[in-house]
């Protein structure tokens, strides 16, 4: 990763690890993709390699980014979907040209042609967005529980009781600030 950029918090669903490209969306926001040079950097590393990004597809990309995060925070919270949030995810859908194939372990993945564009992997992405958000992957979508965060992530545990979004962030910065609120309340022993 270039210096002087925020290292990418990258999980196992597509979708809301592009949502994590902006971070601490309720404290001092954190941009991930800053330029058009991150983003494709971003889409290289979740295997959605294209030549070049403009500031105009970079736009589109954090309009996008920031649809996907209201609906999946509604669908988190059980309210109705955002009507333009579901356009734009429905409008990068259609309009990217994508490839799903299987992979020789058996499970799919997307491919991008060798000319494709940042509207194709924004509708790669649309695409897994889709899925989650309408119930079709096994898991259940949740909101971080730090403050500062409340980012829309894709349980998969279990239990489906994840409460972080990333346990080595968020879920370590609220233990961290839980035991020091416990070790100011506890006297201290002399002795």
């Amino acid at each position: 990763m270039p210096a002087g950029f925020p290292d990418f918090r990258l999980g196992s669903v597509l979708a809301t690890s592009f949502t994590a490209t902006l971070t601490e969306r309720r404290g001092d926001a954190v941009e991930r993709i800053p330029t058009p040079q991150r983003l494709v950097d971003w889409l290289a590393v979740n295997g959605l390699t294209v030549e070049s990004c403009t500031t105009a597809q970079l736009e589109l990309a954090r309009e996008l980014r920031e649809s996907i995060h209201a609906a999946a925070t509604a669908a988190a919270v059980r309210e109705a979907l955002p009507a333009s949030a579901v356009q734009i995810i429905n409008d990068r859908s259609i309009r990217g040209r994508a490839a799903a194939v299987l992979t020789p372990e058996g499970t799919r993945r997307w491919q991008l042609g060798p000319a494709s564009c940042v509207e194709d992997a924004l509708g790669v992405i649309a695409a897994d967005a889709i899925g989650i958000i309408a119930g079709e992957r096994d898991g259940k979508l949740a909101l971080c529980a730090s403050p500062t965060c409340r980012a829309a992530f894709f349980d998969t545990s279990q239990s489906r009781t994840r409460k972080w979004c990333d346990m080595n962030t968020c879920g370590n910065r609220q233990k961290k600030a839980r035991f020091n609120a416990n070790q100011r309340k506890s006297p201290r022993s002399t002795a």
